[in-house]
């Protein structure tokens, strides 16, 4: 190659050209320049510079592979040069070359990352094995880095497919939870319809205590209509990446929901159902349709968790202080969750559900809050309605207290944030 910069490619023209790699020689010196060039024009694909700035042009336009540098050079030096080529391509390999080596010029190159240096006059076997070196340095790192970036893709493509699946498992999870969610308030809607039409039958006109009758139940009717748009409403919004800022929500009037929803439940039977209000109403920071979804779910698992009659309490309490979270530790019969994201700061309510059952096994707790985990029958339960639960209180920055103890009964205690309000 002239040293204008064109590279010699001394294939023939029948031949499939295979890429030897490219040696950039750089010399001020005609002399060494072409010495060079005769030694390495059968091994490599070479470009010639007489100068520092001609070298960097051809870099520029050029896949450079290693470079051979002369430290002395008028103009533009040698460790110039080497930090500028660095520049445009860190993964060019330099050889210095050098008649008046110095400490001080060695610790340059070497901070600049040249890979070896010579010293001139050179013999050409100490030449050779330097320049071979560093190509194949330069060829071992080129791999390492093309290797690395399919890994890399690799894992993106890999990452990306478990994101699919898990989207794919999350909407399956949510598809059911919205159909177990609507199915409380369509159940009370069902029976409310009922109870109407069993009052009026074919009554072609109305008493006044029909009337009032009708209009009670109307208006729970429309209340759980409302709780079905919720529901539906705040599912979308999940599946769309939307959040909402939580509205505040009178809990007395929510334990009142839930009481109407509970009286009507096919679960109630035989069993007593006691809801204690809270003496003076709070308002909880979070979705109001979210807190009656919670606390019918555990209520209906209350229900559900002996066919013999038993008692369930729901009762609400403020707390005014922090809750001491160093005095509730996970043992065999107790659970706390979310105790990481808990915004345990007053004022906070505490809403228990407490039944009189069985109790929990000790080694069926740690289950009881996988997806579609049950002991019940496939006609009374699902495995969602605690799933649905802890992750209603993670989003509302809650946390909930379990505590069973077998042949005594479970509590469940919600720990909610909360204002005070005036309604």
């Amino acid at each position: 190659m002239s040293d204008n910069g064109t590279i010699e490619n001394n294939s023939s023209p029948q031949e499939t050209p295979r890429r030897k790699g490219t040696l950039l020689i750089v010399d001020d010196e005609e002399g060494p320049r072409q010495s060079l060039r005769v030694i390495f024009k059968d091994d490599y694909d070479l470009l010639l510079a007489n100068d520092g700035p001609s070298a960097i042009e051809l870099a520029k336009n050029n896949k450079v592979d290693v470079a051979l540098l002369d430290i002395r050079m008028s103009g533009m030096s040698g460790i110039e040069v080497l930090e500028r080529l660095k520049y445009v391509d860190p993964a060019i390999e330099v050889v210095m070359m050098t008649a008046f080596e110095t400490t001080d010029t060695m610790r340059q190159a070497l901070r600049l990352r040249a890979c070896d240096y010579i010293n001139k006059p050179f013999d050409i076997s100490t030449m050779r094995s330097a320049v071979s070196g560093a190509m194949q340095k330069r060829t071992l790192e080129s791999e390492l880095h093309t290797n690395s970036e399919k890994l890399q893709q690799l894992v993106v493509e890999l990452q990306n497919q478990k994101i699919q699946e898990q989207m794919s498992h999350n909407r399956g999870e949510i598809y059911a939870s919205i159909i177990h969610d609507l199915t409380g308030p369509l159940t009370v809607i069902s029976g409310f319809i009922q109870l109407i039409n069993q009052r009026i039958g074919n009554s072609t006109r109305l008493e006044s205590e029909d009337l009032e009758f009708v209009r009670e139940r109307l208006k729970t009717l429309t209340r759980q209509v409302t709780n079905c748009i919720e529901i539906s409403r705040r599912y979308l919004g999940f599946l769309r990446g939307r959040t909402e800022d939580a509205p505040q929500v009178g809990l007395n009037q929510l334990l009142a929901d839930l009481n109407h929803l509970l009286q009507v439940h096919h679960s109630l039977k035989d069993n007593q159902l006691s809801v204690v209000p809270l003496p003076s109403n709070m308002a909880v920071r979070m979705n109001g349709t979210d807190v009656i979804q919670m606390l019918q779910n555990l209520a209906v698992n209350a229900l559900q968790c002996s066919p013999r009659p038993h008692s369930v309490f729901i009762e609400a309490k403020a707390l005014t202080e922090a809750l001491d979270l160093s005095s509730i530790k996970d043992t065999p019969n107790d659970r706390f969750l979310n105790v990481e994201s808990f915004e345990n700061s007053p004022p906070l309510i505490c809403i228990s559900v407490r039944d009189t059952g069985p109790g929990v096994p000790p080694e069926v707790l740690p289950r009881i809050f996988q997806p579609f985990f049950t002991t019940k029958s496939a006609q009374e339960g699902t495995g969602l309605g605690l799933s649905i639960v802890q992750r209603l209180i993670k989003e509302a920055r809650g946390a909930m207290h379990i505590h069973t103890e077998v042949g005594q009964g479970t509590t469940f205690n919600l720990y909610l944030p909360a204002v005070q309000t005036s309604r």
